[in-house]
């Protein structure tokens, strides 16, 4: 690093380059501040500064009393927004990737007619990607989007744009509904996932409106030792 470079920015390299390479594994409890200030010839509060970066990214975990530690940095979503999974996945310092499985025109079945307010049977959009982390699979998409709102969908390069961007630039989401579960899927689907069949996920159905129109319908499926779903509350006053 550049002389310029700030000393906090020293140790998170190097915590990062142990954390990385495995020298500190997930539960690893790493060097106490006082330490790592030392070592560094910093101020005890350069080196919190550092950690606590680490610790806002989902590297790290502190535990009162006990130390700082190296988390099991799984994929993670909110379930209060919806965000967009290649950014999500590049905030980690990590490569987006997706197969495209399908992307069709179909008729609407029973159930995608209710979830989505349409007659049955009337035109609607429909696309499975997997979308992959350093290439591993992360998340499973089998969306359908109302033609009326996004009527060019299907015409949309998903290597270059995912779903989420294309429903946000035509739609802007004002409100969505999650429903989430434990399941077990199908062999096409683990073999999608490149999974045991045997192995749990967890299911996210996603409806999403902009204004009063429902513009699509989502199922996400992600194996459940690769992915977590987080949710935030903030209490006022």
């Amino acid at each position: 690093m550049s002389s310029n470079t700030p000393r906090y920015k020293a140790i998170e390299a190097f915590l990062l380059e142990r954390i990385h390479s495995g020298a500190y594994p997930v539960n690893h409890q790493i060097p106490a501040e006082e330490q790592l200030a030392r070592d560094f010839a910093v101020s005890r509060m350069t080196a919190n500064k550092a950690i606590n970066n680490l610790v806002q990214q989902g590297y790290l975990l502190r535990q009162a009393g006990l130390g700082t530690f190296v988390t099991d940095r799984k994929a993670e979503s909110s379930l209060h927004e919806v965000l967009n999974i290649a950014t999500e996945v590049r905030a980690r310092g990590h490569v987006y990737s997706n197969d495209v499985i399908r992307c069709e025109a179909l008729a609407a079945d029973d159930e995608v007619a209710l979830r989505l307010g349409l007659r049955l049977g009337g035109e609607v959009f429909h696309s499975i990607l997997v979308h992959r982390e350093n290439g591993v699979p992360i998340q499973l998409e089998d969306r359908f989007v109302n033609p009326r709102w996004v009527p060019h969908y299907l015409q949309t390069d998903f290597a270059r744009q995912t779903p989420n961007e294309v429903l946000v630039a035509s739609c802007p989401i004002s409100d969505v509904e999650h429903v989430v579960e434990a399941v077990l899927v199908d062999e096409q689907v683990a073999a999608w996932l490149e999974i045991d069949p045997a192995a749990p996920c967890l299911s996210v159905i996603r409806r999403t409106w902009s204004d009063e129109h429902l513009i699509s319908y989502a199922r996400l499926i992600h194996p459940g030792d690769r992915y977590k779903l987080r949710s935030t509350h903030k209490r006022r006053g």
